[in-house]
């Protein structure tokens, strides 16, 4: 990059892309120096950068005139739910083969005796063990026996492995037996082969999260590093000149060649790209505290922000009993979505989901051999979707949709609508559950926030979630079912480095504290330059993670510039415990467990520009169609606008239903809609 900086390319780039790749579709989103905005969406391919290249040219990219280009993808995510991995291997002390199998020793459900968890990423005959052995003080009582070490290379390489980890146990506080098993691997592998430490990957106790977090990230190493490599050679072939930018779980981007170090870090990229842009439309219509809905055709996708901040966590999994302790943008998945199937479980209740139609065949209306009802039958049926999507291209079957929905509505005994509206009165139940578990069961009150309902379907249930929850307003984004790759432009460089610090927080001296935070800062910094960020552009921010004394789960503290008393931190402590746990107790130990610095280099952001606010702007309906809403006893007359005919400022009485290329929005009656100077929907609940 010649010293240029992150998104740095010739003068005549104009062009920011972001693309979000899905497992149905792939979205495009392209915002010019004038403040022009194109949007795409292009069916996703078996080769996901096949999809990123024809979006990008169904949107009329010249990749030379791309400024900044930045990617979510589900490439690891799905590798890890299908387990489809290329051979790999680990090798930790003897004694603790078994370390990724027991776990934490806890089920599921732990009322099922004989439900079996997921097995481990790595099978227990690919697992070996050496001699050596570090203990809690990081001293040596067990030289590492490089004979075996240097056996169990000679049998991986026979194997054929792409990828090891090595896992030691205490390697957290001295790293140098993994560092010299990592070397003799290289040696006797070749350099093609990925070895990844957990002393490297995450260096903190609990052996059972970091052994998985490190298997987690090994695994995916070996289908990264040729995704990043050859999207970089596919876009500098097609003329562009800068980094790619791929998002991860945190909220941040990072180069290819920091995403084949971490490539766990890619997991859930996409989905917190969805969370990021909740978040800034939030902001835009002045709320800063806002629950972001992406319902797409499969799940539904919750999150939340307050104060401008979104939730994160430092553990996650996409296979249950198998933690990835990297920090991500804490987001709540369920199996709600367009074709999310309602059926009747053996008692003869009404059921929605997780089970899906998928793309294919996809709802029964889509007439591509679907024959169960789903939630887009039912909102056809209800006249809440047109027998159209997607500007014309796509035709729905309303006969299909109530031929399907006959295997709900007879054995309950209901007409074909009211077994309709009891499927939406399930699915919206069950999301507004998901959002009581990331709300009120973390001690917010949802009647505080603004919900941003975005995805294909999220604009169609919006309302209905918000009622059930008190959610005083609805914002639907501009291009809603693009929303996630907007917020991929909106992100920057990002890495977080811990390091462990058991010390109580009232004796501990500051000046040890602020020599372990700038030797983080000197981690973090390094690795900025590694992926190319000037020095002007980097930013750094410390976290003091605290518990009380005993306990094991802890809270991450901001601390802002010199830690000179932890007398501030250990007031916020006190205060977002209570917030968390509805408890507190000022007269207890806190200890101090961990010191995180996140290192940030500042990527350009897209300006979106104001539209003019026509205070006298009609809105000329379209045509009128016979809609069922809830607690109505017969079907409403309701206008139907198209949303590029909608000038700002104009305001919608319900019931309306506004169409546009990407989704449908439903405004029940009673409740009112503004077309702000941003171009969003925003409804006012009971407004009218």
């Amino acid at each position: 990059m010649d010293g240029a900086g992150i998104g740095s390319a010739p003068k005549r780039a104009r062009t920011r892309l972001a693309i979000d790749v899905g497992g149905t579709f792939t979205d495009v989103f392209v915002l010019d120096s004038d403040g022009n905005q194109t949007v795409a969406k292009v069916p996703s391919t078996s080769n996901p950068i096949d999809a990123i290249m024809n979006g990008a040219e169904a949107a009329n990219i010249d990749w030379h005139d791309v400024e900044l280009f930045t990617h979510g993808t589900t490439v690891a995510t799905n590798a890890l739910i299908t387990r489809n991995f290329k051979p790999a291997a680990m090798v930790t002390t003897k004694g603790f083969r078994d370390v990724l199998e027991i776990g934490r020793g806890t089920r599921e459900d732990p009322w099922d005796a004989y439900k079996e968890g997921t097995p481990p990423y790595v099978r227990r005959r690919d697992r070996f063990v050496v001699g050596e052995r570090i203990n809690y003080r990081g001293e040596i009582i067990e030289p590492l026996d490089e004979d075996q070490a240097r056996e169990v290379a000679r049998i991986l390489k026979k194997r054929n492995v792409t990828a090891v980890a090595v896992c030691f146990i205490n390697a957290y506080v001295n790293g140098v037996h993994e560092q010299r098993m990592a070397e003799i691997l290289a040696e006797e592998l070749g350099p093609d082969i990925a070895i990844t430490t957990s002393h490297e990957t995450h260096p903190e106790i609990f052996e059972d999260d970091r052994f998985s977090t490190t298997v987690a990230n090994t695994i995916l190493a070996p289908i990264i590093r040729p995704y990043a490599r050859d999207i970089d050679r596919r876009t500098t072939e097609a003329g562009y000149e800068a980094d790619v930018l791929l998002l991860h779980s945190g909220g941040g981007v990072m180069t290819p060649a920091t995403a084949e170090k971490y490539a766990a870090r890619l997991a859930a990229s996409g989905i917190a790209a969805g969370a990021i842009a909740s978040k800034y439309f939030a902001e835009l219509c002045g709320y800063s505290n806002a629950i972001g809905l992406d319902m797409g055709g499969t799940s539904a996708d919750i999150s939340l922000a307050e104060n401008g901040h979104l939730r994160t966590t430092d553990k996650w999994e996409v296979d249950w009993g198998h933690p990835i302790c990297f920090p991500s943008i804490e987001v709540l998945t369920i199996g709600a979505g367009g074709g999310s199937i309602s059926w009747l479980d053996k008692a003869g209740s009404l059921r929605n989901g997780p089970q899906s139609a998928g793309s294919v065949p996809g709802p029964a209306c889509y007439k591509a051999g679907g024959t169960e009802p789903t939630n887009t039958d039912a909102n056809i049926i209800l006249g809440r979707v047109g027998t159209t999507l997607a500007g014309g291209k796509k035709s729905l079957d309303r006969d299909a949709a109530l031929t399907a929905m006959h295997k709900i509505a007879d054995p309950l005994g209901l007409d074909l609508v009211e077994a309709s509206l009891a499927t939406l009165r399930v699915a919206n139940a069950n999301m507004a559950d998901a959002v009581r578990l990331i709300s009120i069961a973390r001690g917010h009150d949802p009647r505080d926030f603004a919900l941003v309902a975005f995805g294909g379907a999220g604009p169609l249930h919006g309302v209905d979630i918000a009622r059930e929850l008190n959610i005083p307003v609805v914002i639907v984004p501009p291009n809603p079912g693009v929303t996630s790759a907007v917020g991929c432009m909106l992100v920057d460089v990002q890495h977080d480095v811990t390091q462990m610090f058991f010390q109580d927080a009232a004796s501990a001296d500051p000046a040890d504290i602020e020599t372990a935070f700038k030797g983080l800062e000197q981690e973090g910094r390094n690795r900025l330059e590694r992926d190319g960020v000037a020095a002007k552009d980097m930013t750094f921010q410390r976290f003091v993670d605290m518990r009380y004394r005993g306990q094991w789960r802890s809270l991450a503290v901001p601390v802002p510039g010199q830690v000179k008393s932890m007398d501030e931190a250990l007031a916020i402590f006190h205060d977002e415990y209570e917030k968390a746990h509805n408890f507190r107790r000022e007269d207890f130990p806190v200890e101090i467990y961990r010191l995180t610095v996140r290192a940030i280099g500042v990527t350009p952001k897209p300006s979106f520009p104001k539209v003019e606010v026509d205070r006298n702007g009609k809105a000329v309906p379209k045509g009128t169609r016979e809609v069922w809403f809830h607690g109505q006893s017969a079907p409403m007359t309701t206008n139907l606008y198209d949303r590029e005919n909608l000038p700002a400022g104009v305001t919608i009485n319900g019931p309306a239903i506004i169409d546009q290329l990407d989704s449908t929005t439903v405004i029940p009656p009673g409740d009112v809609a503004y077309i702000d100077e941003w171009l969003n929907i925003q409804i006012k609940l009971g407004a009218a």
